[in-house]
């Protein structure tokens, strides 16, 4: 149903696509600045990552845009990358230039079309093809409800506050981890101290720290499937595919307690390596590998931290070059050397590092909190199910 006052239209009648090709490297092209086509960027708004001229030329089509233009993707899953460019420019063909008429604000049509019921009809569009995009017929024959322009200025005035909040917290988060990766760097290679140790570190390889885990599900009495992320850490398949994936018989699957560390051998490289902590135990495919740490030598939030480290990530990656497959077993784990200060400068180092991932944590919830109350609102708003005040 539509809302009183609004009007039930299609996207033809008020908004134009951008047509036809221009070459990027010549003028006055070459001279603009240029976005390519997964820089059109989330849903806080904000351009990111601009990219040169000489950096499209291996990108076959291009549309010129300018100031007024909204610049969408139109490639799975990029559907929701919406932006209005503050300057003249050639975007790639994954993308289309959109201009709207004078009936509509082009600010509020940037926010219908981030909105959760336009992508999903963008989604639904782009499979219905057998290709990841949705082309521009079917784009011209969306439905679309506008609400008069005042009131058009009214919502988009309200859902940019959002914008510019979500953005202020993402550059905090952006602040803080960059950081602690500067704090990483300095307190676990020793470049920086605290003045009351003073013993020298001492070189080990992680064989003599590291202890693979092998206990199998025999009796198939744990039923807890986990999985390993490379940025959740450990999940319940469930929770991220929507169902159990998991085989039909668990006997095989290794048990990991709390505590103890998981990794995918072939998806190391790309940080799928975790801590066991919200739950007691829990069983893994047979393809990961599962140990625990000698707690006497080793502090297990230290060695938490060095895995996440720059060194660490450059042994992993040497550990692979040459190899036909991009796999890291226990074997080749255990063979990487550390250098160790005493357990007690460890623990000191462990502390400063998990106050960082506090702060971390506490603004990556205060992000995830903004846009979903954003997206809630946008619900609301969008469809009229919500209707602004309008001042006199």
């Amino acid at each position: 149903m539509v809302p009183e006052g609004w009007l039930k239209t299609h996207f033809s009648s008020i908004a134009k696509i951008g047509n036809g090709q221009v070459d990027p490297k010549v003028e006055p092209y070459a001279s603009m600045i240029h976005i390519g086509p997964e820089n059109v960027i989330s849903n806080s708004g904000q351009l990111i990552n601009l990219r040169t001229c000489k950096e499209l030329e291996l990108i076959s089509g291009k549309y010129e845009f300018d100031e007024n233009a909204i610049v969408y993707s139109k490639i799975r899953p990029n559907l929701n990358k919406v932006c209005r460019p503050p300057f003249k420019g050639v975007c790639s063909a994954d993308m289309y230039p959109i201009w709207v008429e004078q009936s509509v604000d082009a600010d509020f049509f940037l926010q219908y079309l981030l909105g959760p019921a336009f992508y999903k009809i963008a989604v639904s569009m782009s499979m219905r093809t057998g290709m990841p995009k949705i082309n521009r017929a079917d784009l011209d024959t969306v439905s679309v409800i506008l609400p008069p322009l005042v009131e058009q200025k009214k919502i988009a005035q309200i859902l940019s506050t959002w914008d510019k909040a979500i953005a202020t917290t993402e550059k905090l988060l952006e602040s803080s981890q960059k950081q602690k990766q500067a704090l990483m760097q300095q307190l676990l290679s020793g470049k920086k101290r605290f003045p009351e140790f003073t013993e020298e570190w001492r070189l080990t390889k992680l064989n003599s720290l590291l202890k693979e885990e092998k206990i199998r599900n025999q009796n198939s009495s744990i039923d807890k499937v986990l999985s390993v992320t490379n940025h959740s850490g450990f999940v319940l398949p469930e929770d991220q595919f929507s169902k159990r994936v998991a085989s039909e018989n668990v006997s095989n699957y290794k048990i990991v307690k709390r505590g103890q560390y998981g990794y995918n051998p072939s998806r190391l490289n790309v940080g799928s390596f975790a801590r066991l902590e919200e739950f007691e135990i829990g069983i893994l495919s047979p393809m990961y590998v599962v140990f625990s740490i000698n707690e006497e030598k080793l502090n297990s939030d230290y060695f938490y931290n060095w895995m996440q480290s720059n060194e660490a990530k450059q042994r992993i990656n040497n550990s692979t070059q040459g190899s036909v497959r991009d796999s890291v077993g226990f074997d080749a784990l255990t063979s990487f050397s550390i250098r160790l200060p005493s357990l007690d400068e460890q623990e000191r180092i462990a502390n400063v590092l998990n106050l960082s991932d506090k702060e971390i944590y506490t603004l990556q919830g205060k992000l995830g909190f903004l846009k979903e109350e954003k997206k809630a609102l946008m619900q609301q708003l969008l469809t009229g199910k919500s209707r602004v005040r309008i001042n006199s």
